[in-house]
């Protein structure tokens, strides 16, 4: 045992200064001593002083009388008069319950601090990438700029965000996610700094510095995550501030009454607010953890408050009830000449020319479904918000693909029977049709739409078990609206809305004395969300927007957890009134049976480590919460 580095470490509760303490502890029980000297004063050094630089502290630096400043007191005076052993005890038995107050409330962050533990060092730089003399380096993460080159092996981690360009990998990206499938990644897919390449190497370009990616973001945000601006906390804190005073007014009361000063320092021992203190802060900062495990990042605590109150959801439509990508949802051919098949074939061919968000769904699901290879087209020409046009494989025949009115530009006609039959419909759902036809005939329609998350209906269904309205407001027209509201059974819906008319059927919303949050995409949406008592945005792995604009992240880009979101904040709540309340009452209880002498310093310093360790385990269990 280096008792030297003991000394030294004197002004910290470590393991072995504890169990220093509690060996000197012992053999003072036993009536041994140091030529006269009690051993208990080891333990009065080691797990005293410490309590004491904390009371000092608060005093001078913060003004604030802790709850350090009564077991201080109480400590001081034991010693005064003669109880030694008393004092000792006092000391170590407080130690002990601070150090396991710390090591429980520090299980509570590990959800949080995993993502500081991700975060990666080291990149393998390739410079002269495709050249005769391509070569590899490593290099430091935060040494990476925009547009170098990285190859990623199996196992490790993405070291900045960027851009696959060879191969093709699955990456785990649930630590950022809370999403443990792994995701496919081929050419031209975003990968993200912090999350693991599985199982294939790939070559990437970085879109991003080092500094700047989003694990760093979302680091950032969850180490500015605080419980200490809540006014629960706040309120806490006051209760704190009486209890110290109602326990010095008791213990001289009773020391004057009595004139047993015992009684007055056990007082002091078991007055101490620890509990109180500590319950708030350690449930929310429970009740972040939990979040962070599933993708849902809070920026502070007050965030938690409001969202317990929360009675009024609005949601934004495209990328939120919905997936916000257009996928192809059925191919119809014109008439029994060309199969579904050949239909899709000859326009994947024809879209693989361009970019448009339109052409690529298109492109992507032939690709999932059909194996035949495209088709070369040539003489490619695209006319901005109404079609393509190209020659098939150097023939002669022109294809056509866009919408009615490019149709109709180039003299062909879509017969409104066929329209009435197979395509208005699609229309009346919000849905995008592709008519395709050659030179001189209409070949058929690949229909696209922008299609509702599976688990859309199910969250609606949660939040009114939960008492929470939903609203739907959408910038799309009657039709979609109505369709969209219909499928997850939302009655309130309103359309063709624009910025400023969210923003009002927020206003109204809270002029009626609602508590209300709107769910977006962070973009569009952004004032509707600084306007709302909590703004949730869809954040995605790595948008900027979102993060800055709203209260609440939703970095998995799923809406699936708003209902755990709601129920967690109420039942943080709950559970910091339980334990408040269980503090008060132990705190009241413990210092009357001081005060007629049923506890003495000991005892008190047990009940009150142990009132202390109750409520912050049972805060901590909101890192468990399950819906």
């Amino acid at each position: 045992m280096d008792f030297k580095k003991l000394f030294n470490d004197v002004e910290k509760v470590t393991v072995s200064t504890l169990l220093v303490s509690l060996i000197f502890m012992i053999l003072s029980l036993f009536g041994i001593d140091f030529y006269g000297i009690s051993l208990a004063w080891i333990s009065i050094i080691f797990c005293g002083i410490p309590i004491f630089k904390d009371a000092v502290s608060g005093l001078i630096k913060e003004f604030d009388i802790k709850a350090d400043v009564l077991v201080t007191i109480a400590i001081i005076s034991s010693i005064i008069i003669g109880e030694i052993f008393a004092a000792g005890v006092v000391a170590l038995i407080m130690a002990i319950g601070g150090f396991l107050e710390e090591y429980t409330v520090s299980k509570t962050r590990t959800g949080i601090e995993k993502l500081v533990d991700l975060s990666p060092t080291k990149g393998t730089l390739v410079t002269n990438y495709g050249g005769s003399e391509e070569a590899e380096s490593e290099i430091e993460a935060d040494a990476i700029d925009v547009d170098d080159i990285l190859k990623v092996l199996p196992g490790e981690v993405v070291p900045v965000d960027g851009v696959i360009i060879k191969g093709e990998t699955s990456i785990d990206q649930s630590v950022m996610t809370g999403e443990s499938i792994p995701i496919d990644k081929q050419i031209g897919d975003e990968v993200f700094s912090g999350t693991i390449n599985l199982y294939g190497s790939f070559y990437m370009k970085a879109i991003k510095k080092g500094e700047d990616s989003s694990l760093q973001k979302l680091i950032s945000l969850v180490e500015s995550a605080s419980p200490d601006n809540a006014e629960i906390v706040k309120a806490a804190d006051r209760w704190a501030t009486w209890i110290v005073i109602i326990a010095f007014v008791s213990a001289i009361a009773t020391w004057i009454v009595t004139g047993e000063i015992i009684r007055a320092v056990t007082i002091l021992v078991v007055f101490c607010p620890c509990a109180l203190v500590l319950a708030t802060p350690t449930a929310i900062m429970a009740s972040l953890g939990n979040l962070t495990n599933v993708g849902i990042l809070v920026k502070e605590g007050l965030t938690v408050e409001k969202l317990a109150k929360v009675d009024e959801m609005i949601f934004d439509k495209t990328g939120t009830l919905t997936y916000g990508k257009p996928e192809v949802v059925d191919v119809i051919p014109y008439n029994e000449k060309l199969s579904a098949e050949d239909l899709i074939h000859l326009t994947a061919s024809l879209e693989s020319q361009s970019e448009h968000p339109l052409a690529r769904a298109i492109l992507n699901f032939y690709k999932e479904n059909y194996s035949r290879p495209i088709v070369h087209v040539s003489n490619f020409e695209m006319i901005i918000g109404k079609g393509v046009k190209a020659n098939l494989d150097n023939n002669e025949t022109m294809l056509f693909a866009g919408n009615l009115e490019f149709m109709e530009l180039n003299n062909l006609t879509v017969e409104k029977e066929f329209l009435a039959s197979k395509v208005n419909s699609y229309l009346d759902e919000g849905a995008t049709p592709i008519f395709v036809a050659s030179n001189d005939e209409i070949m058929g329609v690949v229909v696209l739409a922008d299609v509702l998350r599976e688990d859309a209906n199910e969250v609606i269904r949660q939040l009114r078990k939960l008492g929470v309205n939903a609203t739907l407001l959408t910038g799309d027209n009657q039709k979609a609206a109505e369709y969209i509201a219909h499928e997850v059974d939302i009655v309130d819906y309103k359309y063709n809305c624009l910025p400023e008319d969210k923003i009002s059927a927020v206003s109204n919303f809270q002029n009626s004395h609602h508590q209300v949050a709107v769910i977006g995409d962070g973009i569009n949406d952004a004032p509707a969300l600084k306007q709302a008592n909590v703004g949730i945005s869809m954040g995605g792995v790595g948008s900027d927007v979102s993060i800055e604009a709203s209260d609440v992240c939703l970095v998995s880009d799923d809406i699936r957890y708003v209902p755990h979101l709601i129920a967690i904040s109420r039942k943080t709540l709950k559970t910091i009134n339980i334990s408040i309340a269980f503090a008060l009452g132990l705190n009241f209880l413990a210092m009357f049976l001081a005060m007629f002498g049923f506890l003495g310093p000991i005892g008190g310093a047990l009940v009150h480590n142990i009132g202390s360790v109750v409520v912050i385990i049972y805060c901590s269990m909101l890192m468990r919460f399950k819906m």
